[in-house]
């Protein structure tokens, strides 16, 4: 009883042609195969980012110290943020 037998089947074939069109469904199974291969291919790349990035450990280098004598001026980006006043 829980398994779809040979008549529902027939039943949604059917109600996909009523819906979409006989004209449709080529390009429908078309683009869904198209999407189903995209969709595989970056699955297949992700699992192997993933698995180089576990490899491969990231090696960190050292950030230069700069004496405490020295000190870093602030570049125009850095300087605070004045709000206009408004009239």
């Amino acid at each position: 009883m829980g398994s779809l037998s040979i008549w529902h089947w027939l039943i949604i074939a059917v109600v996909f042609v009523m819906f979409f069109g006989a004209k449709r469904m080529p390009d429908a199974a078309r683009s869904l195969g198209r999407s189903l291969r995209i969709f595989k291919s970056e699955v297949s790349q992700m699992q192997n980012e993933g698995a180089s990035s576990t490899t491969t450990a990231p090696t960190q280098q050292p950030t230069p110290q700069l004496p405490s004598a020295q000190q870093v001026a602030p570049s125009a980006t850095e300087q605070p943020h004045t709000e206009p006043k408004s009239v």
